[in-house]
């Protein structure tokens, strides 16, 4: 279901989310993410993200039980610098970064984005 919001109605709505009704799963990692990932995932069409994160948090649980997650869109002189559109940054929710990853190029309509993994779910931080 692709459907066309703007990134601060997406914002908004992402913050709305308060815990879970529903656990979904990725049968093949294993692992489970909440509501807010779903609509999340529905709505700006990113299950490539909800998958690429879940397997790299899930890859770094043996260094911390918590994983952070921040994607982050880079301006066009990091672009033009460094030759990536985006980061993510997945830490241990004290400020060291545990492993960062780069894409050539997203179509992922937020700029930025934090998200949680704990005990082999995704989650908003607002559901946390």
């Amino acid at each position: 279901m692709e459907t066309q919001i703007s990134p601060s109605e997406l914002r908004n709505n992402l913050e709305t989310f308060t815990g879970t009704e529903t656990f979904h799963s990725i049968p093949l990692l294993n692992t489970r993410f909440t509501d807010g990932i779903k609509y999340l995932a529905d709505v700006a069409n990113c299950f490539w993200l909800v998958t690429d994160v879940s397997v790299i948090a899930k890859s770094l649980m043996d260094r911390s039980y918590f994983v952070t997650i921040d994607f982050k869109k880079l301006s066009e002189d990091q672009q033009d610098a460094i030759g990536y559109e985006a980061i993510i940054e997945y830490g241990d929710g004290n400020g060291n970064v545990l492993e960062t990853h780069k894409y050539h190029s997203t179509d992922f309509p937020l700029d930025k984005l934090r998200l949680f993994f704990t005990d082999g779910t995704l989650l908003l931080p607002s559901e946390h």
